[in-house]
């Protein structure tokens, strides 16, 4: 059965440029729908990597573009040579590691609770106080923690009563992982595990009964009925996050920084914006950004390659 569904969808496939130009009059209509999304994606997506060229060059805003001197990978070797280089990159991979370690099971485990909960108006209320914080900004979450882990906030007012001094949290750069990690976690788990609450749904309650007759536990039945059901989404997932592993959000980061935490939340983003932008070093900050993309690129293919293995052929392509 499987073969032949495969077969007919082979049989659809156009095999020359004239049928291809006949299954194109013919379905013009869906070609028009998704015109004004590609062109989107060509204008915004594809259209600035133009730019990246800038990364090779000796860039000159009065020269412009085409006609700045080309220095080749002297931009490359400048960064991979620096300093600061060494510091900032195990910073934004430590931050983008330990985050997906620490953020990619939460989802799951928020979806498997609440599969188990039978109550439709509990459940909906347990969802909303959990996807709640999705909506909050990013600059209002920092401000909240700059408040509650202030020398004076709440947390710290506990922690001077019990143990009579109080902590830096904001200051101290050991705590900046920490915090962002799991401030990220509280904002970001709830909304991310909507897309497993909806593949369990569509588990056969069937199944669960027949389970149950047979005299397997809850345990038992997460395992082999819910967990496999949502393990190839649960690839795909991991496979996107692990590619963009060193692409954590500027803003946050930035906003986070103090001067005295630097050492560690000093990552490739905020650098990329105070060289670009705040010295006006084009190029170099260009060659830092297209330097952190072909890392993803790279990482992304290499998690694709080592899942699709480990998970029977399944993969993102």
């Amino acid at each position: 059965m499987q073969n032949t569904i495969k077969a007919d969808a082979r049989s659809t496939v156009p095999r020359s440029s004239g049928s291809l130009l006949n299954f194109i009059k013919k379905h013009y209509f869906l070609y028009l729908m998704l015109a004004p999304a590609l062109i989107l994606t060509l204008i915004f997506k594809y259209g600035p990597m133009y730019g990246a060229i800038i990364a090779f060059k000796d860039f000159s805003p009065i020269k412009g573009i085409l006609g700045s001197e080309w220095v080749g990978l002297y931009n490359f070797n400048k960064f991979l040579s620096s300093p600061n280089f060494e510091v900032i990159f195990m910073n934004t991979l430590k931050l983008s590691f330990f985050g997906l370690v620490l953020s990619f099971p939460v989802p799951i485990l928020l979806a498997l609770m609440l599969n188990q909960v039978r109550k439709s108006a509990v459940k909906k209320n347990i969802q909303l106080f959990l996807y709640a914080p999705n909506f909050i900004s990013v600059v209002v979450v920092v401000g909240m923690l700059f408040i509650f882990l202030s020398p004076t906030g709440p947390i710290n007012q506990l922690l001077t009563w019990a143990t009579g001094e109080p902590v830096m949290f904001m200051s101290r750069p050991e705590y900046f992982r920490w915090i962002y990690i799991l401030s990220d976690i509280w904002t970001s788990a709830g909304w991310a595990s909507i897309i497993y609450v909806a593949a369990l749904a569509n588990v056969d309650p069937e199944l669960h009964n027949a389970a149950n007759l047979d005299g397997a536990n809850l345990l038992q039945r997460i395992r082999h009925i819910d967990l496999p059901t949502i393990r190839p989404i649960m690839a795909i997932v991991f496979i996107l996050a692990a590619g963009g592993i060193m692409s954590i959000g500027f803003e946050k980061a930035y906003l986070m920084q103090t001067a005295t935490n630097l050492p560690t939340s000093e990552i490739i983003p905020t650098y990329v914006y105070k060289i670009g932008l705040q010295s006006g070093d084009y190029a170099y900050s260009a060659a830092v950004g297209l330097f952190n993309s072909l890392i993803n690129v790279v990482l992304l293919i290499t998690v694709n390659f080592i899942v699709k293995k480990l998970n029977e052929g399944d993969g993102l392509y």
